[in-house]
C-alpha cells in the first residue's frame, strides 16, 4: 500500500482511527452492558472531572442498552476527536506539536473533495416505504448527555451539511440534534451559524433546506466544522488539507448534497420553512442548561449506513470537555489565521482561547509592537464574531497564553484600567445565561432582545521594564542539574523560569549584579559610600 492510500485509511476511516487509538493505548473498551440513557456519558464525564488530560482517553461501548431495555447492534464512541491533544493529533495524522503548523497548512491551502461512485456509508440504505423498516434514527443508540436534565437522545458529533440556495458554496456546521420521533429531529441552529443562513434564504423563497447530518465522519470533517470558518469556506475542503488528502465524498440518495463516503451513518432530510417546535433544555458548553426553544425541525427522507455502525457522540456540557478541547484547537487555530493573513497583523504569535470558557475568554500574544497594533488585533477578534470574546486580551511575547498566572500577572502589572481597556456594547449573548435573565421571551431565534459586552484590554508593556524578578537562567539551569542530582520530585516548568532583562536595566545594574555572583559586591557597598547624599539633597 502507498503512502497516498495509507492516509487515506487511517484518516477518512473511523474504523482505522479506533484502531489505532487501540495500538497508543488511548482507547477503553466497555463489553460490560451499559445503558445509553444513564450511565454511558456519565461513566465518560468522570474523566473530565477526575483526571489529568494526559489521562484520558477515548470510550468505545460495545454492548450498549436503553432505558427500555433494548440492545443496539453496533457501538457507542465517545472522545475519539478529541479527549486530549493526543487523540486530536491522531485524528489529524500528525504528532501533536505539529497541530498548530497543519491548520496553518489547511487553511493557506485547502483541498476540493473529490466525488466517488460508492462508499460503505451507503452499505445498508432505508427510503420510501422502507425508511422506518428498523425504527428509523431510533435504531441507533444515540446518547442521553445530561441524565436527569436532558429531554431526550440528542446528536452531539452531529455534522450538518447544507448549501447556500443561491451559490452551492457547501457548508458543514456542528449543531445539536433532538430525537422527537423516528423520523423527526429537532435542531438549534443560532442566526450566528452558517446553516441558519442557508435556511433564513431558503425559507425566504418559500422552500425547505435540504440537509444531510453525518454521523462518525472523518475527524478532521469534525475538527473544521467546529472551527468558525469564514463564510464562504467550505469545511470539506479545509478538511481535506488537515488530512493532506482530498475528502471522498458520495451524492445522498434524496437530496441534492454529497456526504462523506466513509461516514458510519448520514441521516438525509428537510428542515422545514413552514414551522418550529419546542426544543431542549440540552446541557450546553457554558457548563449550564440551555433553556427551551421554539427551533427548526428536519423531517428524515432517508438513512444510510456501515453495516452495525459505530454511532459518534461528543462529551459537551460543563468544560473542559471533549467539546471544549475540539472546539479550542481549531478556534485558535482559526483566529490566529484571520488575525495574521486577513489582517494583515504578522506581530501576532498566538491566539488561546481558555477552556474552561472557550467563547469567552481569548488571549492574543503578540510580538511587541505599536500600542494601535496592539488594539486593531483586539478589535479584529471581536468584529469575526458577536458572540466570541467577553474579555480579549493582548499579551507581551514572553507571557504564557495557556498559564492562567501569566495571563493575571500580566493584566495585574503590564496594564491600568482607565487607559488599557474598551468595552463594547451590543454583542451577543449567545448561551451566556448571564445575559439571559429568567421568564424573558427568546422563543424567535431571529429576534435579539438581549444584548452582551466585550471587554477589550491592552495588557501589553508600554514601555521598557526592569528585568523579571528571578535568578538569570544560567544559575537556574545549573540549580535544575543538581536538583535531578538530589532525585528530587520531577521538575515540569513553568515560563518564565528565568529571569530576563525587558529594557529598563543599566550597565551599571548589570556590573553590580556581576560583582555580586562573584562575591565582590563590597564594591557595590564603596561605591555608594562615594555617592552619598544629605536628606536635603535627596529631598
Amino acid at each position: 500500500m502507498d503512502g497516498k492510500q495509507d492516509t487515506t485509511a487511517r484518516l477518512q476511516d473511523l474504523r482505522t482511527h479506533l484502531d489505532r487509538l487501540d495500538a497508543e493505548g488511548l482507547l477503553t473498551r466497555v463489553t460490560r452492558p451499559i445503558n445509553k440513557d444513564t450511565e454511558l456519558m456519565p461513566l465518560v464525564r468522570w474523566q473530565f472531572r477526575g483526571l489529568q488530560e494526559d489521562q484520558r482517553r477515548a470510550f468505545l461501548f460495545e454492548n450498549v442498552t436503553d432505558a427500555r431495555g433494548r440492545h443496539f447492534e453496533g457501538a457507542v464512541a465517545v472522545g475519539i476527536y478529541a479527549a486530549s491533544r493526543k487523540v486530536y493529533s491522531l485524528g489529524m495524522g500528525c504528532p501533536v506539536e505539529q497541530i498548530r503548523k497543519r491548520w496553518a497548512e489547511a487553511q493557506a491551502r485547502p483541498l476540493k473533495p473529490v466525488e466517488v461512485a460508492s462508499g460503505p456509508v451507503h452499505e445498508e440504505v432505508h427510503i420510501g416505504k422502507d425508511l422506518l423498516a428498523h425504527g428509523g434514527i431510533e435504531e441507533f443508540p444515540i446518547p442521553i448527555s445530561t441524565p436527569g436534565f436532558d429531554v431526550g437522545p440528542y446528536t452531539t458529533a452531529s455534522n450538518y451539511i447544507t448549501k447556500d440556495p443561491e451559490t452551492g458554496w457547501i457548508n458543514v456546521g456542528n449543531y445539536r440534534g433532538q430525537v422527537k420521533a423516528p423520523d423527526r429531529f429537532g435542531m438549534f441552529i443560532s442566526p450566528r451559524n452558517h446553516g441558519w443562513k442557508h435556511w433564513d434564504m431558503a425559507r425566504r423563497q418559500g422552500k425547505d433546506l435540504e440537509a444531510a447530518l453525518v454521523i462518525g465522519g472523518p475527524a478532521a470533517v469534525t475538527y473544521a466544522s467546529g472551527s468558525r470558518l469564514p463564510y464562504g469556506v467550505e469545511e470539506y475542503a479545509v478538511a481535506g488539507g488537515l488530512m493532506g488528502e482530498p475528502l471522498e465524498v458520495v451524492k445522498c440518495k434524496t437530496i441534492d448534497l454529497t456526504v462523506p463516503a466513509h461516514a458510519e451513518l448520514v441521516i438525509e432530510g428537510r428542515i422545514s420553512h413552514e414551522y418550529l417546535e419546542p426544543e431542549a433544555p440540552f446541557g450546553e458548553y457554558t457548563g449550564y442548561m440551555g433553556g427551551r426553544l421554539f427551533n427548526a425541525v428536519m423531517e428524515v427522507t432517508a438513512i444510510t449506513h456501515r453495516k452495525n455502525p459505530v454511532f459518534a457522540a461528543i462529551l459537551s456540557q460543563m468544560p473542559p470537555s471533549e467539546s471544549s478541547l475540539l472546539k479550542k484547537i481549531g478556534q485558535d487555530a482559526a483566529y490566529l489565521h484571520f488575525l495574521r493573513n486577513t489582517c494583515n497583523l504578522p506581530d501576532v504569535l498566538e491566539v488561546f482561547c481558555h477552556e474552561i470558557a472557550v467563547d469567552s475568554w481569548i488571549v492574543v500574544r503578540m510580538r511587541r509592537c505599536t500600542a494601535s497594533t496592539a488594539w486593531q488585533a483586539l478589535y479584529a477578534v471581536a468584529g469575526r464574531n458577536a458572540m466570541v470574546g467577553k474579555m480579549i486580551i493582548a499579551v507581551d511575547e514572553d507571557i504564557d497564553a495557556s498559564d492562567l498566572d501569566a495571563v493575571v500577572w500580566a493584566l495585574s502589572y503590564r496594564m491600568q484600567p482607565h487607559a488599557d481597556m474598551v468595552t463594547l456594547p451590543n454583542r451577543s449573548v449567545g448561551l451566556d445565561p448571564s445575559g439571559i435573565p429568567p421568564g424573558d421571551d427568546i422563543s424567535d431565534s431571529t429576534v435579539q432582545r438581549n444584548f452582551g459586552s466585550a471587554v477589550l484590554i491592552n495588557a501589553m508593556r508600554k514601555w521598557d521594564y526592569p528585568p523579571v524578578s528571578l535568578p538569570k537562567k544560567e544559575y537556574m539551569e545549573n540549580a535544575r542539574k543538581i536538583w535531578e542530582e538530589l532525585q528530587l520530585p520531577r521538575l515540569t516548568p513553568r515560563n518564565p523560569w528565568h529571569g530576563y532583562e525587558l529594557g529598563d536595566w543599566s550597565d551599571r545594574d548589570r556590573e553590580e549584579a556581576d560583582w555580586a555572583v562573584k562575591g565582590e559586591y563590597g564594591k557595590t557597598g564603596e561605591r555608594a559610600k562615594k555617592e552619598r547624599r544629605s536628606p536635603e539633597e535627596e529631598g
